[in-house]
């Protein structure tokens, strides 16, 4: 019988060698996209290609506005920080935080697998290149997963048993883009910038933009992406 799994794609290298990995594990994808009109937009575009390549089986694009909050730069007015060296990335939580956005999509994620009957969900969250995210983290995934089954009818009634997949969560970039293309994966079809230039290209300065570099970098293969400007 195959398996049915919700997976968070948001058009960006992780999520999408998420979803690489949850097909080739034979699970069928509900693949959901959260539209919380963040800045860097492009990726909802790079979302819905992604969603027709890995042959997803219903694809909803979830409009949640979190720009009425703010409290960030991907979300907000301020300024997305750039040329940030790697120490400087691990020592804060950086305006690039959008508050409780992985508990938001989670929960949403949850609320659609426990609609189609699915016991797994995937999120391509990472405990190492994360850029000082807390909800990236081991700890806030169980406690998660814990809290899911008391706060859904399948999980009380007893019958039920929720699985949050974080095959990335331990992986360097590098190791990532491997795994990915050794699945097949074009990295061609992602976007990881926060900060797009008018053209269309990855900034090249922002944090995403620098760790997906030094990923291709340090994997040893080519890559794909059109920057704007040329490694520093």
């Amino acid at each position: 019988m195959t398996k049915s799994a919700v997976v968070l794609l948001s058009g960006g290298l992780d999520s999408a060698t998420c979803a690489a990995i949850a097909k080739s594990e034979g699970y069928d994808i509900y693949a959901l996209t959260i539209d919380y009109n963040q800045r860097h937009r492009v990726e909802l575009d790079c979302a819905r290609n992604l969603a027709q390549v890995f042959g997803a089986k219903g694809h909803v694009e979830l409009p949640v506005n979190l720009s009425a909050f703010g409290g960030s730069a991907l979300t907000g007015h301020f300024d997305v920080p750039k040329d940030r060296d790697e120490a400087a990335m691990a020592d804060d939580i950086p305006i690039t935080y959008v508050p409780a956005r992985n508990t938001v999509f989670l929960s949403l994620a949850l609320g659609w697998a426990e609609v189609i009957g699915a016991e797994d969900i995937f999120i391509g969250v990472n405990a190492l290149d994360y850029s000082g995210y807390p909800d990236c983290r081991p700890g806030f995934i169980r406690a998660f997963e814990a809290m899911a089954l008391q706060a859904t009818k399948r999980g009380v009634e007893g019958d039920w048993k929720l699985t949050i997949h974080t095959p990335l969560i331990e992986m360097t970039k590098a190791d990532t883009i491997k795994t990915g293309l050794s699945l097949g994966m074009d990295y061609g079809l992602t976007w990881s910038c926060y900060d797009p230039t008018p053209e269309g290209l990855h900034c090249g300065h922002c944090d995403s933009c620098k760790l997906r570099r030094k990923g291709f970098a340090e994997a040893g293969v080519p890559d794909p992406t059109r920057y704007a400007c040329e490694p520093a």
